[in-house]
């Protein structure tokens, strides 16, 4: 053991932790390549998404401007859909892509997409664990005896809603491309080389949320070789 991990996952835990890092670093770097090609329709990133939510019959969600640089989001508690500096008013194929991509989860709503419907019920459940697992698997090492055993094993099943939270995000974020991908293409928004930029944006951005499912199962199964060898012990 070390540092609480069995040896045998530390080769799998390095290599999700550089995958991490490779996947942070090209969707910064896609990104930025394809903001410097215009989309040759001259629409902004606002437009498109407006002319999506209209073409979907969807009138009552905002757009606006927040601020940050891939920021972009969807809140569907209060119906907005928030578009970063860097997209809202640019005119650039990875603007275009993004927006798409996010209208994608406004429409999902609409359309009580089951998958955006189940990871909004996990979202409270993940955050409860998020806040809850470290802290009594530490408590649990500290301690001796039956108790110590039982509070790994909460920390435990809590950080497991967790690893559920990154697992359902991944049809939520898969789909809502597809649908942006479908609609650029169709409604003529991006031609040829500016839909492929737009694609890579967005592949570049889906292995973000890859790399968070597989950071969050190779930490559960630490915690599974701790619960173990607290077991034996």
């Amino acid at each position: 053991m070390i540092w609480g991990y069995n040896t045998s996952y530390l080769g799998l835990f390095f290599i999700v932790m550089i995958f991490s890092v490779v996947a942070q670093f090209r969707v910064n770097s896609t990104f930025k390549k394809y903001s410097k090609f215009a989309n040759s329709r001259g629409l902004t990133g606002a437009e498109v998404a407006r002319q999506m939510l209209n073409a979907a019959g969807i009138s009552d969600v905002r757009i606006e401007r927040v601020a940050g640089n891939l920021t972009d989001h969807y809140d569907p508690s209060h119906r907005v859909l928030r578009l970063s500096e860097s997209v809202y008013s640019s005119q650039s194929v990875a603007a275009l892509g993004v927006a798409a991509h996010e209208t994608g989860h406004a429409i999902q709503h609409a359309e009580h997409y089951s998958f955006l419907w189940l990871r909004s019920a996990v979202v409270p459940l993940s955050n409860i664990g998020s806040n809850l697992s470290i802290p009594l698997v530490m408590i649990g090492l500290l301690i001796n005896g039956h108790l110590s055993y039982y509070l790994i094993l909460a920390g435990v099943l809590l950080f497991s809603l967790v690893v559920l939270f990154t697992l359902v995000t991944l049809p939520v974020e898969f789909d809502a491309s597809r649908r942006a991908l479908y609609t650029l293409e169709n409604q003529s928004y991006l031609y040829d080389t500016e839909l492929s930029g737009a694609k890579k944006v967005l592949t570049a951005a889906a292995m973000t949320y890859v790399a968070a499912a597989a950071t969050a199962i190779v930490n559960l199964l630490r915690l599974f070789s701790l619960l173990s060898s607290r077991n034996r012990d």
